[in-house]
C-alpha cells in the first residue's frame, strides 16, 4: 500500500487508537472512530463514483466532517477544494466552475446559496452537512456514512499527486486555485511540529476558518503528532476563553483583530487556563501591544508568517525559543525551508538590512496555479517562490515584514511602505483601525 494523507489517519488510529480526535460541544470522536468515518466516506464517494483526481468541494464552517471530507477524498485520490464561506454566490460559482468539482458538500446554513448555484455548475453530487429533517434532493452527511463499509480501501493518490487546491483572495482579479501536493501538507505539518512545540495530546482549538491555509494547515499536523482538534464554528470571545477552560486548550491559531476582541473579556486572570500553552497569530503584522498585555497574562504569543502557496507557516517568532527584542519580526524560516531577500525586478540576493522582496524554497512550496501556466511562471522559478511580500533581514538572521510589494508608495524617489505608517497611527491612543493608501499627484 502506497501513502498519502489520508493514510496518515489510519495510521494515527493505529497507534492511539482511543486518544481523542475531534471534539466539539456536539461530538467527541477518537482517532479510531474518525479513521472508521474516513473509510465510510471513502466508500460513498466511490460508489457516487467519485474518480481519482475529481475535485471534491467543501463549503463549511469549522466542523469535524470537513476533515472527514477531505481524508477521504485524499484515500480515493480526489482533490478538496474548500470554500470561503463569505464569498458571494457569483465568486463561488467562479471557483466551482473553474476547479470543475464534482461534488460539493456543504453546510445546511448555505442551503439557499447552494440552491441558486445547482443551474449554473457543472456538479454532480451533493452532500449536506447537518439536517433539521429535511435535506431536500441532497443526501445528508450521517446517511451517506450509514451502512457503508469501513474497510481500508487501496489508496489512488501518492505524495506527489493533488490533494487541495485552495484560491487565493483575488484582490487583483479572479483568484488564482493553489495547488497543494500531499508531500506540501505533510512537509508543513512536519517543519511545524520541528520548529515549534506541537506534541502529542496537546488540545488545538481551531477558530479560524478552515478556507484559510492558516486554518486548514493544522488539521494535518495534529494528526500526525496525535493532537486533539476542538472545532469551533464561529468565533466568539467569551466562548472561545470558556472552551480553553472546559477543553484544557494547549494552543490555538488566531489573527490580531481575535486577539484583540479576547483581551476585552472580563475576568481573564482569575480563569483556570493553565493548561494553555501560546497563540499563534498571523495574517497581518501582530501589534507589539497585543504581545505585551498577554505577556502580563503569563500567555505567549507567536508571530507566525505564512503564505497560501507555502501550505502554511513560512516563518515563526517564538518567545521561549527566540530573542525577545525581535518581537517585531516574524521570526525565522521553518526547520526544513529556506528564506531569502530578493530585489523584486531582477530576483537577485540583497544583503542584511536591505529591503526587497521575501522569497522562500523547500517541501512545502505549492506545484502549481490551477489551470494558469503564466501565474506559475510569473511567482516560482528554481524552486523559490517569490511571494510579493516586501522585507528585510537583520544581521541575527530574523525576518521582519515591511509592505506589499504592489502597495509601496514612491514619492518624490524615496520609498514609503503604507504598513509602517498604519503601525504607527494604530498606537495612538483612540485609534481603532487605520488604512493607507497612495493616489495620483496631479
Amino acid at each position: 500500500m502506497g501513502m498519502n494523507i489520508g493514510d496518515l489517519v489510519r495510521r494515527r488510529a493505529y497507534l492511539t487508537p482511543d486518544d481523542e480526535c475531534y471534539v466539539s460541544e456536539a461530538y467527541r470522536l477518537s482517532f479510531a472512530e474518525t479513521n472508521s468515518q474516513v473509510n465510510q466516506m471513502c466508500s460513498y464517494m466511490r460508489q457516487l463514483p467519485l474518480y481519482p483526481g475529481d475535485r471534491a468541494a467543501i463549503l463549511c464552517k469549522n466542523r469535524y466532517q470537513f476533515a472527514i471530507m477531505m481524508f477521504a477524498a485524499a484515500k480515493l485520490g480526489a482533490i478538496t477544494v474548500p470554500l470561503n464561506w463569505r464569498l458571494t454566490a457569483a465568486e463561488l460559482e467562479y471557483i466551482l466552475n473553474n476547479s470543475g468539482a464534482a461534488l460539493l458538500a456543504f453546510d445546511q446554513a448555505f442551503a439557499a446559496t447552494v440552491g441558486s448555484l445547482r443551474a449554473k455548475t457543472a456538479v454532480r453530487h451533493y452532500i449536506q452537512i447537518g439536517s433539521s429533517g429535511d435535506s431536500g434532493p441532497d443526501i445528508e452527511f450521517a446517511q451517506a456514512l450509514a451502512g457503508q463499509p469501513d474497510d481500508e480501501p487501496d489508496l489512488y493518490a501518492n505524495m506527489d499527486d493533488p490533494a487541495i487546491i485552495m484560491y487565493t483572495s483575488g484582490t487583483t482579479g479572479k483568484p488564482k486555485g493553489v495547488v497543494l501536493t500531499h508531500d506540501n501538507l505533510l512537509a508543513t505539518a512536519t517543519a511545524q511540529i520541528q520548529t515549534v512545540r506541537w506534541h502529542y495530546l496537546d488540545r488545538f482549538l481551531h477558530i479560524a476558518p478552515l478556507f484559510h491555509i492558516g486554518g486548514l494547515s493544522p488539521v494535518t499536523t495534529n494528526i500526525l503528532c496525535g493532537a486533539a482538534s476542538i472545532f469551533m464554528a464561529d468565533f466568539d470571545p467569551v466562548k472561545v476563553w470558556q472552551t480553553i477552560v472546559d477543553e484544557k486548550i494547549t494552543h490555538s491559531m488566531t489573527v490580531p483583530v481575535m486577539l484583540s476582541a479576547m483581551l476585552k473579556v472580563p475576568g481573564i486572570d482569575q480563569m483556570d487556563i493553565s493548561a494553555l500553552d501560546y497563540f499563534v497569530c498571523g495574517g497581518s503584522n501582530v501589534p507589539e501591544h497585543l504581545i505585551a498585555e498577554y505577556r502580563k497574562l503569563n500567555i505567549e504569543v507567536a508571530n507566525v508568517y505564512g503564505a497560501t502557496e507555502c501550505s502554511g507557516a513560512l516563518t515563526f517568532w517564538a518567545p521561549r525559543i527566540m530573542d525577545w527584542e525581535k518581537r517585531r519580526s516574524v521570526g525565522k524560516p521553518l526547520l526544513t525551508a529556506n528564506m531569502k531577500i530578493v530585489d523584486p525586478k531582477t530576483h537577485q540576493d540583497l544583503p542584511c538590512g536591505a529591503v526587497g522582496e521575501i522569497a522562500f524554497s523547500g517541501p512545502q512550496v505549492f506545484a502549481r496555479y490551477w489551470n494558469n501556466p503564466a501565474a506559475t511562471r510569473q511567482a516560482k522559478a528554481e524552486g523559490w517562490y517569490y511571494t510579493g511580500d516586501l522585507g528585510l533581514m537583520d544581521e541575527d538572521g530574523y525576518f521582519f515584514l515591511v509592505d506589499r510589494v504592489k502597495d509601496m508608495i514612491i514619492s518624490g524617489g524615496e520609498n514609503i511602505y503604507p504598513a509602517e505608517l498604519e503601525a504607527m497611527m494604530l498606537a495612538i491612543e483612540g485609534v481603532a483601525d487605520v488604512g493607507v493608501v497612495g493616489i495620483p499627484n496631479v
